[in-house]
């Protein structure tokens, strides 16, 4: 299948791919002096989408193009992954994440000054990581739980349906996506939960990016930055890794 050094560089290019578009219109939407300030929710949804697009494709013919430990972790619940090589592609998402997070940071670089002089109180935290509306742990625990099932069920499924795509992925494999057109639809799927499922915790449904994009803020010398919100941390961890279990449980139920 894949071999140790393809699943690593290949999750690690692709998530900080993912990363780098997912944050980078948080900021483009957030920060003063973007053109893009106050686009809105719908650009953001759409900015996440075309991430997992460009990062999955890109990911896809070295290591499957998981991009987010949910993923991993429901395929080899599902029987599609190895659980020796589980650990190897969530540290892989992970370091992917961080580096993603510090190239969205260096690219508006200027606008974080800049944001820091006018706004001194303006957190920057959602820029890198979710946080929700209504504080409650069991609520939002479930809103992320509910949400990476719509994600990864789809998914496992989606393999399933080799008849609907154009081929394979240019150069190889397609791992979890069975086909190329799938991993449009995987993207469609990813913008679809933003516009639907996302207003309660800003849908993380990816332990890594969360967490990867969480450590930069906490690390990177953002002038003024807050709180990078660690108590609510393993909320956006946890609550995928459930739904990730859950959907490979009901997928080996099927099959």
């Amino acid at each position: 299948m894949y071999s140790n050094g393809d699943i690593f560089v290949g999750e690690v290019i692709g998530t900080a791919i993912l990363i780098l578009f997912g944050a980078g219109v948080c900021a483009a939407v957030t920060l003063h002096y973007s053109k893009a300030r106050s686009a809105g929710w719908v650009v953001i949804a759409f900015g996440w989408g075309l991430g997992v697009l460009a990062g999955a494709y890109t990911a896809a013919p070295l290591s499957g193009g998981h991009l987010n430990p949910a993923v991993t972790v429901g395929s080899a619940v599902a029987g599609g992954t190895a659980w020796s090589k589980v650990p190897l592609y969530i540290l892989a998402q992970l370091v992917g994440a961080l580096l993603g997070a510090v190239l969205a940071w260096a690219l508006y670089y200027a606008q974080f000054a800049a944001n820091s002089e006018r706004d001194k109180a303006q957190p920057t935290v959602g820029i890198f990581a979710t946080g929700p509306e209504i504080r409650s742990p069991a609520a939002n625990l479930v809103s992320e739980i509910i949400a990476t099932v719509g994600l990864v069920l789809p998914l496992l499924f989606f393999g399933q349906n080799k008849g609907i795509g154009v081929g394979q992925i240019p150069g190889a494999r397609a791992g979890v996506y069975g086909s190329g057109i799938n991993v449009l639809l995987v993207a469609l799927l990813v913008v679809g939960i933003g516009l639907s499922l996302g207003g309660p915790t800003g849908y993380a449904v990816n332990p890594a990016r969360d967490l990867g994009p969480r450590i930069a803020h906490a690390l990177l010398p953002i002038p003024n930055k807050g709180s990078s919100d660690w108590s609510y941390a393993w909320i956006p961890v946890a609550g995928p890794l459930i739904g990730a279990v859950l959907s490979g449980l009901a997928y080996q139920a099927a099959f």
